[in-house]
């Protein structure tokens, strides 16, 4: 062969030989990035900015465990006096004095105000003339009979004169009786002109002045006694078949952090009509704060139940159905709750809060976050305290 054969193949040859070069260099230059690439990721890492977490305190964490619970049934209204006193004007006069205004304390049979007695004065004389007016007929009428009866027995009149003058004498008699009673009316409208205390208490309301002219069965003065007052509570017919008399409440009053003892003492027998509720009547135990017409809020002891439990607040109710935030591998998860009945744990107040018995959702030993930790998105890294408390665990004990 020629040298003209030879020369293509040691081309070909060294175009094999640069791609192979070609070759190896890209390799060793990607191997190079991907090293650069790798040992850039940590220091990236390092720079970017860590994902977002909730700090917690102690308090906000809450571990769930079974609670000896108190059974209760909220219960809500206003208090009532058990006696309360309206001064009426029982006869229509002139308000000459007032001695009591709101606040003061009066005793039963205490005088508190005077009515003008001029007109009952002057009616009561009339009644006492017109009576001895009636007497002195009745004398005549009585003597009268006595000379008939003398003479029909002598025969000088006939028995029909001494009928007369027994018929006579009956009606003397009976004038007399009815101007007797003219009397004593007169003297008891001139008795009510004095405005007596019926009961012994505080007066409430004063509700006329001296000076005005006051019409029968005006309202003058309200007295109320607070040696017994009681709460009447409107309670669902569904709640009536674990209550009953005797039970113990618990109350709290507006403006009071004091709890008030209270026992049922009364159920109605019958429903409100509209309503179609059933009133309970609370007896409160005496306490300085107690007043007339103060709402009141608490609850009546129903039983005792063991039950795992968290405090209601804990439950959330911004969903559809309730939840806890439970605290899982550090982050927070929904947990969506069954409950029910609520209670107070024993050697707890209800200013502490109402608990809630927990069905299915939680289990003992579960930690949950707390009222107040706010509202907590799902899934959220969370930074726990060093000792998470432990409520619902003490609370049991």
């Amino acid at each position: 062969m020629s040298d003209a054969s030879k020369k293509p193949r040691w081309l070909r040859w060294l175009i094999v030989l640069l791609a192979l070069a070609v070759l190896a260099l890209g390799a060793r230059l990607l191997m190079a990035r991907r090293a650069a690439t790798a040992a850039a990721a940590p220091a990236a890492a390092a720079s970017a900015p860590p994902a977002p977490q909730l700090e917690l305190a102690a308090a906000d964490v809450l571990v769930v465990a079974p609670t000896t619970l108190s059974r209760r049934l909220e219960v809500s209204g206003s208090l009532k006096a058990v006696n309360t006193a309206l001064v009426k004007a029982r006869v229509a006069a002139e308000l000459k004095a007032l001695t009591v205004r709101e606040g003061d304390a009066v005793k039963a049979g205490q005088v508190i105000g005077q009515l003008d007695t001029t007109e009952f004065d002057w009616r009561l004389r009339q009644a006492e003339q017109q009576a001895a007016s009636a007497r002195s007929q009745l004398e005549i009428a009585q003597r009268q009979l006595a000379n008939n009866q003398a003479l029909v027995a002598q025969g000088f009149i006939s028995p029909t004169a001494l009928d007369t003058s027994v018929s006579n004498e009956t009606g003397a008699q009976a004038n007399l009786q009815a101007a007797l009673a003219a009397v004593e009316l007169a003297r008891k409208s001139r008795g009510d002109a004095t405005l007596v205390a019926p009961i012994s208490g505080l007066v409430s309301q004063r509700l006329a002045q001296p000076g005005e002219r006051v019409p029968l069965d005006a309202r003058i003065v309200e007295i109320v006694d607070l040696s017994r007052i009681e709460l009447e509570a409107a309670i669902a017919p569904q709640d009536l078949g674990g209550l009953r008399v005797g039970a113990k409440a618990s109350l709290l009053l507006d403006g009071s952090s004091d709890e008030v003892a209270a026992t049922v003492v009364r159920i109605n027998p019958s429903a409100t009509a509209g309503a179609r509720t059933v009133s309970a009547y609370l007896a409160l135990a005496p306490h300085p704060a107690l007043r007339q017409g103060l709402f009141a809020r608490g609850s009546i002891e129903l039983g005792q139940t063991t039950a795992l439990a968290m405090p209601l607040s804990a439950v959330r109710t911004d969903q559809a159905e309730p939840y806890a935030i439970r605290v899982k591998d550090g982050r927070a998860e929904r947990r969506v709750l069954s409950l029910g009945a609520t209670g107070q744990p024993a050697g707890t107040r209800l200013a502490d809060g109402a608990w809630v018995e927990v069905k299915s959702g939680l289990q003992a030993g579960d930690r949950v976050l707390a009222a107040s930790a706010g509202l907590v998105a799902d899934g959220m890294r969370l930074k726990l305290a060093s000792a998470p408390a432990s409520q619902a665990s003490a609370a049991s004990r």
